[in-house]
């Protein structure tokens, strides 16, 4: 059975790479698209885990192959989901998450228009504020992150589902409970799961 594909988005801060990391600790059916960037690293990530870090050319190569599923620059960078990879993951059964902003999830949606997506805000500006801050972020990218915060989040209507990052654990709870409904869905219902021969035939 193919998987089911979500766009998780958020402003800067907003939480969702640490819910992401919880997520596919608990769920073995789910995998995580690595996006590619052009940015610079950040001391405490890991190449081809937090991201895939490329020099500009090598993503303008990707680009003129068609190798992204969407792509856009932010804050004068690149950012991209490889096409492939999420191609195949889907194909083999995995429920794939794309963590990408407004922008890519519209992209997304004119691909894959069954793609579930989920937005994720924080309880307050204050907060979201404070939690760039723990991240280091210097006042300049604060000053940038916020701006481009205030044109997100009046995207939040766009999407099928948000949830309030205002507790980690309850925020990562809701998302769970979202794929796992997903996963129910009677015509994404896996009839494998059904081990009685007599019941499987009544449900064909």
């Amino acid at each position: 059975m193919r998987g089911n594909l979500y766009v998780i988005s958020s402003p800067a801060g907003g939480g969702k790479t640490t819910i992401v990391n919880l997520l596919l600790q608990e769920l073995n059916f789910l995998r995580r698209v690595i996006t590619y960037t052009t940015r610079q690293k950040r001391k405490n990530e890991i190449d081809g885990v937090d991201y895939v870090f490329l020099k500009k050319e090598e993503f303008e190569k990707l680009i003129s192959e068609n190798a992204f599923l969407e792509y856009a620059v932010v804050h004068g960078n690149y950012y991209g989901t490889p096409k492939k990879e999420t191609s195949e993951l889907l194909e083999s059964g995995y429920d794939v998450l794309l963590v990408i902003d407004v922008q890519g999830m519209k992209q997304v949606k004119q691909i894959y228009p069954e793609v579930v997506t989920i937005f994720i805000i924080p309880p307050s500006i204050e907060e979201l504020v404070n939690r760039m801050k723990l991240r280091g972020e210097s006042v300049e990218d604060i000053e940038k992150r916020l701006k481009t915060a205030e044109k997100e989040i009046p995207h939040w209507k766009e999407y099928d589902y948000i949830v309030i990052n205002d507790n980690l654990l309850e925020a990562k709870d809701s998302i769970k409970s979202i794929i796992i409904a997903e996963r129910c869905r009677t015509k994404k219902f896996d009839l494998s799961l059904i081990k009685d021969e007599k019941l499987k035939s009544l449900m064909i």
